[in-house]
């Protein structure tokens, strides 16, 4: 169950509550967010929810049967969306598309990708500064100078920056910079970095593992909300098959469940999910037929 607390709930009330869904053998972990004050309960016995919901100091009670439970659709009557300021906002009835190359390589290239997404009204851009790479002779990003700069110079033209972190220490100083965190596959179950993105008050995309379930996805969301943090994106980037056509298997199945089973924004990623640049346009639409709130997608000069 997730129990909406009011806001000037007295401990003595808190405890009051407590005590009655021990009583019903339900274990009870407490949940403050941006956004509001929780009681998690879980437990296999039959209860009256009048009897609980009643109580003082509660202000709505759900039965939510998900293993996930913050990040059920079961408990909120509206989907979320994230405002990142400026009119740009994601979620239900607000189409978001991102876009930019997948490694920032230096400020010729940050002003020509600003100025091709502006031209075609694109107000968030992507790229990475610390690049997760399977080899370790790849180039791995430019690191925080790199991000100062793009922030410069993106800020300078209205555009909202998303970026992947890598370790729990990169998210205090990354953190002036960057308008969405993103967390990539490979740290789709770091656990320690979802825990440290719930206390912090930006949104966080998170994509789904290369060889993760949706079930999967949904609970390492729940990490993040479970720690603090309401605003958070799902990303759908494709899952590791046998098959070697193409470079992952874009999950269309995934975009229209989610979007039922969770509240919250879904982001389809055609780039990475095919791999192959002359389908990325289709399997994009495809995305957005599916019901995804937005896209991510590479764009280069010279791809």
């Amino acid at each position: 169950m997730i129990i909406q607390l009011e806001p000037n709930i007295s401990p003595d009330q808190l405890a009051h509550v407590k005590e009655k869904l021990a009583e019903i053998k339900y274990k009870t972990t407490e949940v403050q967010t941006q956004y509001g004050r929780y009681l998690i309960g879980v437990g296999k016995n039959g209860f009256d929810i009048r009897a609980i919901g009643t109580l003082p100091g509660i202000r709505d009670i759900h039965r939510v049967s998900d293993a996930y439970k913050l990040v059920s659709k079961k408990w909120k009557v509206n989907d979320t969306v994230i405002d990142l300021g400026d009119g740009i906002k994601i979620g239900t009835g607000h189409f978001a598309i991102m876009a930019g190359p997948c490694s920032i390589e230096g400020e010729e290239q940050i002003r020509k990708t600003i100025e091709h997404l502006r031209a075609n009204e694109v107000r968030i851009m992507r790229g990475g500064v610390y690049k997760p790479r399977s080899s370790p002779y790849s180039f791995r990003g430019i690191g925080l100078e790199g991000l100062r700069l793009w922030h410069e110079l993106a800020r300078e033209a209205g555009i909202k920056i998303i970026t992947e972190v890598m370790m729990v220490e990169q998210i205090e100083p990354m953190y002036p910079y960057v308008d969405i965190f993103q967390v990539g596959a490979r740290n789709a179950q770091n656990f320690n970095l979802l825990d440290a993105l719930g206390q912090v008050d930006k949104p966080v995309l998170l994509k789904r593992g290369m060889s993760g379930t949706i079930e999967e996805l949904l609970q390492s969301a729940e990490y993040i909300f479970s720690n603090g943090n309401e605003r958070i994106l799902l990303c759908e980037r494709g899952i590791r098959t046998y098959e070697s056509a193409y470079r992952n298997c874009f999950d269309i199945n995934a975009v229209a469940i989610l979007k039922e089973k969770s509240h919250l924004p879904v982001i389809a990623d055609p780039s990475h999910g095919i791999g192959v640049r002359r389908f990325v346009e289709k399997i994009a639409l495809a995305g957005v037929m599916a019901g995804a709130d937005g896209v991510i997608v590479e764009v280069h000069e010279t791809p």
